[in-house]
């Protein structure tokens, strides 16, 4: 059933509030969008809550991570990399520096631009809590059987590869 007007309409008698789960009348996309959405933002918050003692976001732990994985990137490597804009970038950089988990340097090759380097404090707090970080990651896909794990990852990854990245 076509529907029309906002995707994220919830006005709906006698429906969850984002009308999701198998009597879901919506079209299979727009469902598969709002459980997405929702998902998204309950495991965003559920690490924000693991972090939060610490001082950390989310994602600020994104930048740190795609910081390590790309080695000493430009601001908008990172950023394009992370799927955000320079600007939040930026912001997430500078609370990642005062707090020591980050150095910003000049690039030897082009002086102009600027380098992210993940520091010594930012390796060992990480050493300190990786196991239990993946271990609560875990037990929130606990649910789900490795072969289901391995479904959801293909689909959405395969997902994640077709939409535009800006």
């Amino acid at each position: 059933m076509m529907q029309s007007g906002n995707i994220l309409h919830m006005d709906v008698p006698g429906k969850s509030v984002f009308d999701i789960g198998p009597d879901s009348d919506l079209e299979p996309a727009v469902r598969a969008f709002r459980v997405l959405l929702l998902v998204g933002q309950r495991l965003h918050r559920l690490m924000d809550q693991r972090l939060r003692a610490d001082g950390l976001t989310t994602q600020q732990a994104a930048l740190l991570t795609v910081v390590a994985a790309l080695g000493q990137p430009s601001l908008s490597e990172a950023a394009d990399a992370m799927g955000t804009t320079h600007q939040n970038a930026a912001q997430l950089v500078a609370a990642l520096s005062r707090k020591e988990f980050l150095r910003v340097e000049p690039d030897p090759a082009d002086r102009r631009r600027r380098r992210l380097i993940a520091t010594e404090t930012n390796d060992q707090y990480w050493r300190g809590r990786d196991a239990a970080d993946h271990n609560a990651v875990a037990d929130w896909f606990s649910t789900l059987t490795d072969t289901e794990l391995q479904t959801l990852n293909t689909l959405v990854e395969r997902l994640l590869k077709s939409l535009p990245a800006n």
